[in-house]
């Protein structure tokens, strides 16, 4: 399969370089960082450490993202991870092996079954809790974690018409896929303390910010349902 890699990232120079070397290249044909209007010199790192580099102006993880669809080329999957260590690259193909083997359609990364200490806060880990158990009573499909390390196929990922800017963007794959029926599977990962503050859970502003487009983004796409 041809993947090609999309890393949204926002004032990461300090681990952008280390998340961009630790991708196995024999697996990943192209890793694209789309620098969401750093002013620390992120896309220069990226790019030093052998990326191709996306700048998007407009702020937003969803508009990152969607800047990093844009600039696909001839990938068969595509897999999103951040760009803040946290996730580690180099276990890419436990998210593709389900693909490759035909039993999923999309693949998240679970962070809970490898988790080092103090890599989620508790208003992190409170909020997913929330966020997973909605889905399942909405959608009836059962995930523990809505990790951003996560794989599909490309034309599963079209089909699906993101379009969320910003924080929901993660929670609205999610429940588009269960809407159509993809087959969604969850394996376990190392989830490790991000380089630097999160520019979501290090803030209380970020945090009620993430957790509204998390719930707003659950609740909209279940009442638009005929």
């Amino acid at each position: 399969m041809n993947v090609e890699l999309i890393i949204p990232a926002y004032n990461e120079a300090e681990a952008i370089g280390e998340v961009v070397r630790e991708v196995p290249r024999g697996v990943v044909s192209r890793v694209i960082v789309v620098d969401n209007g750093s002013a620390d010199g992120t896309g220069r790192a990226a790019r030093a450490a052998g990326a191709e580099v996306v700048r998007e102006e407009r702020r937003g993880y969803g508009s990152a993202c969607l800047a990093g669809v844009r600039a696909l080329r001839d990938a068969e999957v595509v897999a999103f991870l951040d760009g803040d260590r946290s996730d580690d690259p180099r276990e890419i193909e436990l998210l593709l092996e389900p693909i490759r083997a035909g039993r999923a359609d999309f693949v998240i990364g679970s962070r809970l079954a490898r988790l080092e200490r103090g890599a989620l806060t508790p208003q992190q880990l409170a909020g997913n809790r929330v966020a997973t158990r909605m889905i399942r009573l909405l959608y009836g499909v059962r995930l523990a974690d809505l990790g951003s390390f996560r794989a599909l196929r490309r034309e599963a990922l079209e089909a699906l018409g993101m379009s969320n800017l910003s924080y929901g963007w993660p929670v609205e794959m999610v429940v588009k896929a269960a809407q159509r029926g993809y087959r969604i599977e969850e394996v376990p990962i190392t989830y490790r303390r991000r380089i630097g503050q999160s520019k979501v859970s290090g803030t209380l502003r970020g945090s009620l910010l993430a957790g509204y487009h998390m719930l707003t983004t659950i609740l909209r796409y279940a009442l638009a349902r005929p």
